[in-house]
């Protein structure tokens, strides 16, 4: 089984999922534009370069994702909330690398530090208005700085 985060935007799902690409090191695997499907689909025509399917492999793990607008995802145009993507690693210096690289035109939420339970964590909501945590998983017998 696999379970997959969807992430939706408003015409930023490409520039998104190539920037989670980069700082991931994932691969886009398919970016299906609204053009593509059917010839019955009904489709603006300012939505035709939307993506209404994209995949990015970051290992054994996906992001999905796609372009909405309000007449499909009425709350669209709102803050996200209610979820996180949220990243795991052994090494808090890769961890310190993925959480700089996307709060860059974001907005830091809690800032990457050592915290009681981790040697790195941080949330932030991306320039893409997607939130998310930064987790270093610590190593057997860690202890917090001071403890």
């Amino acid at each position: 089984m696999k379970i997959v985060t969807s992430l939706s935007f408003r015409g930023q799902c490409r520039e998104a999922f190539e920037f989670y690409a980069g700082v991931l090191g994932g691969k886009i695997t398919a970016a299906m534009p609204y053009s593509d499907g059917p010839p019955d689909m009904p489709v603006g025509e300012q939505y035709k370069d939307w993506l209404m399917h994209c995949w990015l492999e970051v290992g054994d793990q996906a992001l999905m994702g796609a372009d909405m607008d309000v007449d499909w995802a009425p709350n669209i145009d709102k803050p996200k909330n209610g979820f996180d993507v949220s990243l795991h690693t052994n090494d808090a210096a890769e961890a310190r690398r993925w959480y700089d690289a996307l709060v860059e035109g974001g907005k830091p939420t809690m800032p990457f530090a050592e915290t009681f339970w981790s040697p790195g964590f941080g949330g932030l909501i991306d320039r893409f208005g997607i939130p998310w945590m930064v987790n270093t998983i610590p190593a057997e017998g860690w202890t917090p700085k001071g403890q």
